[in-house]
C-alpha cells in the first residue's frame, strides 16, 4: 500500500488530547447526575398514578427514545434562540446529555422498583409512612442496588454519546480529534488515538462504577 504510519503528529498533540478526554468527562460527569435526578423524580411521581403527571411523563420518555440525539442537540443549540434561549455548547451538550439519559434511566429505575416485593410497600403504610417516606427508605436502594448494572452501562454509554456534542462545537475528545486530522490528515492514527482514549475512559468509569457498588450497595459480608 505504501502507506506509512506515524504517530509522531499525534503524539506531539497529546496536551490537547488529554484536555478533549477532560472535558469529554465533565461533561458526562455533569449529565449524570441530572439523569439520575430526573429519573428519580419522574419515577417517584409515576408511582403516585396520577393520569395528567404520569402521561406527561411516559411521553417525555417515548418523544427522547424514538428521535435521534443529534437532533435533540441540535434542538437546543439551533432552536432555542429562536424564542430566545441561547446555551453555550457546552451547557448545551451537558443538558442535552442529561435529558436524553434520564429518558432511558427512568425506564430502567422504573423495572427496578416493580421488582420490589408488593408486600415490602405496605408494611411501609401499615407503619403510617407516606408515599415519599416508602419511596426513600423502602423503594429506592433496593432497586437502584437491582438496577445498578443496566444503570452504569447507561452512564458510560452517556460518556460515549458526548462524542456527538463535537457537532454543536463542544471541544470534547471527538472534536479535538477532528482538528488535529484536519490538520495532520492522519486519519488512521488520530482516530485510533481517539477511540483507544475512549476505551481508557470507558474502562475507568466501569471501575469507579464498580468501587461505589461496593461502598454503597453491597451487602454487608456474613460473619
Amino acid at each position: 500500500m505504501g502507506y506509512t504510519f506515524d504517530f509522531g503528529v499525534v503524539f506531539a498533540r497529546w496536551p490537547e488530547l488529554l484536555h478533549g478526554c477532560l472535558l469529554t468527562l465533565q461533561l458526562s460527569l455533569l449529565a449524570i447526575p441530572i439523569t439520575l435526578g430526573i429519573a428519580i423524580i419522574c419515577v417517584f411521581i409515576l408511582q403516585l398514578r396520577e393520569r395528567i403527571s404520569t402521561w406527561l411523563i411516559e411521553g417525555f420518555v417515548e418523544l427522547v427514545r424514538n428521535t435521534p440525539f443529534l437532533v435533540q442537540i441540535f434542538f437546543l443549540f439551533f432552536g432555542l434562540p429562536s424564542i430566545g434561549i441561547r446555551l453555550e455548547p457546552n451547557v448545551a451538550a451537558v443538558l442535552a446529555l442529561g435529558l436524553n439519559g434520564a429518558a432511558y434511566s427512568i425506564e430502567i429505575l422504573r423495572g427496578g422498583v416493580d421488582a420490589i416485593s408488593r408486600g415490602q410497600i405496605e408494611a411501609g403504610f401499615a407503619l403510617g409512612l407516606h408515599p415519599a417516606q416508602i419511596f426513600r427508605y423502602i423503594i429506592l436502594k433496593p432497586a437502584l442496588r437491582a438496577v445498578y448494572p443496566a444503570m452504569t452501562s447507561q452512564f458510560i454509554f452517556l460518556m460515549l454519546t458526548s462524542s456527538i456534542t463535537s457537532s454543536i462545537t463542544a471541544r470534547e475528545l471527538t472534536h479535538v480529534g477532528a482538528e488535529i486530522e484536519g490538520e495532520t490528515f492522519r486519519s488512521f492514527e488520530v482516530y485510533f488515538t481517539v477511540a483507544a482514549l475512549y476505551l481508557a475512559m470507558s474502562y475507568g468509569l466501569s471501575k469507579l462504577f464498580a468501587v461505589i457498588y461496593r461502598v454503597s450497595f453491597a451487602y454487608p459480608a456474613a460473619r
